[in-house]
C-alpha cells in the first residue's frame, strides 16, 4: 500500500482484527449495492470511505425532494438527477480512488446475471418484495453473500444470507416467495429518517466484515430494531431444505 493509503485507512489498520491484510482485501473487493435511497446512501458512503475498491450501484429512480428527509447522499442541488449519479458524486467526494459503476435501470434478472460473477458481496437496499426475491435468487445462483436490510416507519431489519454455507438459509427460506405480502412503502407509511441510517450502516458493517475476513457475520440471524422504543431483537433463522429457490443451486455451488 502507498503511504497516503496507509494514512487514509490508518484507523482501520490499527484494529488488530483488520490490519494491513484486511485493508488490502477490502481494496481489491467489489461490492454491489441495489438501491441508492435511504439504505443505499449510508451503506455506499461507508463502503467508499472504507476503501472498497469497486462499488456498483443499481437504481432506476431520480432524486426527489421528498427523498432529502432521509437519503443523506443526495442534496437539494441534485434534485432531478439519477440517484446512481448523485450517489456516485457523494461517494467520490469522500474517496475519489474508489471505482464506481452505475446502472440506471431496474434490477431485472438479466442485469443481475451480468453483475453477479464479478462481485464479492451484494447489499439489498431496496424496498419491495419482488425485487428482493430476484436479488436473492441471483445471489443463490452465483453463490454470493447477500446483506439484506429494510426499514419502514420505526422498524428495521438486517440479515446476512450466505448460501456458500451448507446450513445457511437464503432470503426465500425465511420469506417464501409464495407468501402474500401487502406492499408497504415509505411514500404511504412514512419512515423515521435516522432509522435508515442505522440499518444502512449495519449493512455496511456486515459487508466490510465479509470482505475483510473480520469477525463473524449475521448469517442465520435476523436482527430487528424498533427505534420508537429503542429495542433490539434477534431471531434465529434456519435453512428450508425444500426451498424452491436455493435448493436448486446448492449441489453445484457446494460441490
Amino acid at each position: 500500500m502507498r503511504d497516503d493509503q496507509l494514512l487514509r485507512y490508518s484507523r482501520h489498520i490499527l484494529l488488530d482484527e483488520w490490519g494491513v491484510e484486511g485493508q488490502e482485501r477490502v481494496s481489491l473487493a467489489h461490492a454491489l449495492i441495489v438501491g441508492a435511497g435511504g439504505l443505499g446512501s449510508p451503506a455506499a458512503l461507508y463502503l467508499a470511505s472504507a476503501g472498497v475498491g469497486h462499488i456498483s450501484l443499481i437504481d432506476h429512480d431520480h432524486v426527489d425532494v421528498t427523498n432529502l428527509q432521509r437519503q443523506i447522499a443526495h442534496s437539494q442541488a441534485r434534485v432531478g438527477q439519477l440517484k446512481v449519479a448523485s450517489l456516485q458524486a457523494a461517494m467520490q467526494a469522500i474517496n475519489p480512488e474508489v471505482k464506481v459503476s452505475c446502472y440506471s435501470q431496474k434490477a431485472d434478472a438479466a442485469l443481475l446475471a451480468l453483475c453477479m460473477p464479478s462481485v464479492d458481496v451484494v447489499l439489498d437496499c431496496t424496498d419491495n418484495f419482488e425485487t428482493r426475491q430476484r436479488i436473492n435468487q441471483a445471489c443463490a445462483q452465483f453463490a454470493k453473500p447477500l446483506v439484506s436490510g429494510s426499514a419502514l416507519r420505526f422498524d428495521g431489519q438486517v440479515a446476512v444470507y450466505d448460501t456458500r454455507q451448507a446450513d445457511a438459509p437464503c432470503y426465500a427460506c425465511v420469506f417464501p416467495p409464495s407468501q402474500s405480502f401487502e406492499e408497504e412503502r415509505c411514500a404511504t407509511m412514512g419512515v423515521l429518517a435516522p432509522l435508515v441510517g442505522v440499518i444502512g450502516s449495519m449493512q455496511a458493517t456486515e459487508a466490510l466484515k465479509l470482505l475483510s475476513g473480520m469477525g463473524s457475520s449475521l448469517q442465520g440471524k435476523l436482527m430487528m430494531f424498533n427505534a420508537q422504543h429503542m429495542e433490539w431483537q434477534t431471531m434465529r433463522t434456519a435453512r428450508n431444505f425444500k426451498c424452491p429457490v436455493c435448493s436448486q443451486f446448492r449441489n453445484e455451488t457446494l460441490s
